[in-house]
């Protein structure tokens, strides 16, 4: 399978891994990444608007930021394929604000439930410290929220596609997935308040991915968009490919069917071709009847993808349709 992977995935893995490097260096000049860029309380005296966007850039460790790019980098690039990347882009950007945003209002919740409010200091561990300096520890870093939202709209397109996932020995459907995950954030947040981890900001990227996309299909009105009609993502194989005649037809909007169906226009065009003498004749006739044969199979996936929809193929043709759509 070709390896490539569209611009906006592979600028998100190099920026994430260039910042994570960045970070270290810094730290050794007196400079924390997390304080400047990460997102902290919006009461405190260290928040600035810009942490929104500059919070999912910034990760704890190298493990933080492996597991969060792995997931862009297995989920993201196909969600690019399919949306686009100025679309992808904007939606990755729409789930990291939105998960800031719920996480500055579930902690906005937490400081007038615990009365903060009302005092100027904190005593932590014996030491006592002044209430502003307290808050500005709340901080929120990672790219998780834009990852959950990459998450959940693979199971709204893909929701019948199986995964393997560590421990479980057998594959999982991706809508189950997507609501196993949500279930588990949301039962943890409930439950493990002190274990450092934004739950509920998981759940925010999910949320206003969600929101979007719904947005975004209504805003289509189930023709003319590339998440095809009404909220049915959950329900069976109502995916971007069960639309193909839809939504292959038009350029601003490209999706890996669009992308094979503009290589294959491309591969059919006449070609200049420099022979070398006689003794390059026997190859040149195996490689134009290799040639057909591809074009013969692409148009007969198309072909099942237009009657059947993308689900209806089979683990090898879709390989092969990847493999086309990246040339």
């Amino acid at each position: 399978m070709n390896l490539n992977m569209p611009p906006v995935t592979k600028n998100l893995l190099i920026i994430n891994i260039l910042m994570l490097l960045a970070k270290y260096v810094a730290v050794r000049y007196g400079i924390d990444f997390d304080d400047l860029l990460g997102l902290h309380f919006f009461l405190a005296s260290d928040f600035r608007l810009y942490q929104f966007f500059t919070y999912l850039f910034v990760h704890a460790d190298i493990w933080h930021l492996f597991f969060n790019m792995f997931a862009v980098w297995m989920f993201g690039r196909l969600m690019e394929q399919v949306m686009g990347s100025q679309r992808f882009l904007f939606y990755y950007l729409v789930c990291g604000l939105g998960a800031g945003l719920v996480q500055e209002g579930v902690q906005y919740i937490e400081y007038i439930i615990s009365g903060l409010q009302a005092y100027n200091s904190v005593n932590i561990e014996g030491m006592t410290m002044p209430m502003d300096a307290y808050l500005n520890r709340w901080t929120t870093i990672g790219a998780s929220g834009a990852v959950y939202g990459i998450l959940l709209s693979f199971g709204m397109t893909f929701p019948e596609e199986r995964l393997f996932i560590i421990p479980f020995p057998f594959p999982i459907k991706a809508k189950w997935l997507v609501i196993g995950y949500a279930v588990i954030e949301l039962m943890s947040a409930m439950g493990n308040r002190g274990d450092n981890v934004a739950h509920m900001a998981h759940l925010g990227g999910m949320l206003f991915g969600l929101a979007l996309i719904l947005y975004w299909r209504k805003k289509g009105g189930g023709n003319n968009h590339f998440y095809g009609g009404g909220y049915g993502g959950f329900g069976g194989n109502d995916s971007y490919f069960t639309r193909y005649e839809d939504v292959t037809d038009r350029a601003d909007r490209p999706g890996v069917l669009q992308r094979v169906k503009q290589w294959w226009a491309n591969l059919r065009k006449p070609k200049m071709r420099v022979h070398e003498g006689s003794s390059k004749h026997a190859d040149d006739m195996a490689w134009r009847q290799q040639k057909k044969d591809r074009e013969e199979e692409i148009d007969r996936i198309l072909e099942k993808v237009k009657k059947g929809g993308y689900d209806s193929l089979t683990a090898d043709e879709k390989r092969k349709l990847f493999d086309a759509s990246n040339p």
